[in-house]
C-alpha cells in the first residue's frame, strides 16, 4: 500500500537489543498528513539505521510512503504496526494521495420534474372545474 502525505511530526527514535537475536535495532516513527479535503493521520516506522539515514524524514517533507501493514497480539490484545519499506519523495507540495483517493466533487441534488398534462385530456374528467356539470361521470 502506499499513501502520500506532508510530515507533520517526528517522534523520538527508539532502539534496544533483540532478546532471541541479541543485535542492536533502531526505529524511527513518523507523523503523515494526507492533503485530501478531510485530511487523515497516519502513524508508521522504519526500522534499521540504515533506512533511517536512507531515508532522511524530516518535518514539512512532502512524501510518497509505500508500507506494510501487520497487526500482532500482546497480553491478549492486538496491535496495528505500519512499517515503510519505500519512501519517495514529491517535488510538488499539493499533490493529492495516491492510492487512497476519492472523488469528492460535490453533486448537484436532483430537481423534481413537474410535467403539466396537456389540457385536452383534463377536459371532462372527475378533476375538470371548467365543466358546469356537477356529477362527476
Amino acid at each position: 500500500m502506499e499513501l502520500t502525505g506532508k510530515i507533520i511530526a517526528v517522534l523520538p527514535e527508539r532502539s534496544g537489543t533483540s532478546s532471541r537475536t541479541g543485535s542492536e535495532w533502531k526505529a524511527g516513527s513518523y507523523v503523515l498528513e494526507t492533503m485530501d479535503q478531510f485530511p487523515r493521520k497516519m502513524v508508521f516506522d522504519v526500522f534499521g539505521a540504515d533506512r533511517i539515514a536512507q531515508f532522511a524524514i524530516n518535518v514539512g517533507d512532502v512524501l510518497t510512503v509505500s508500507f506494510d501493514i501487520d497487526a500482532h497480539e500482546y497480553q491478549g490484545r492486538w496491535f496495528n504496526s505500519i512499517r515503510a519499506y519505500r519512501v519517495d519523495r514529491n517535488t510538488q507540495a499539493a499533490q493529492p494521495t495516491g492510492g487512497a483517493t476519492f472523488d469528492t466533487t460535490p453533486i448537484p441534488p436532483a430537481q423534481p420534474q413537474v410535467q403539466q398534462a396537456p389540457s385536452d385530456l383534463t377536459q371532462g374528467s372527475p378533476f375538470d372545474t371548467s365543466s358546469t356539470d356537477d356529477l362527476p361521470f
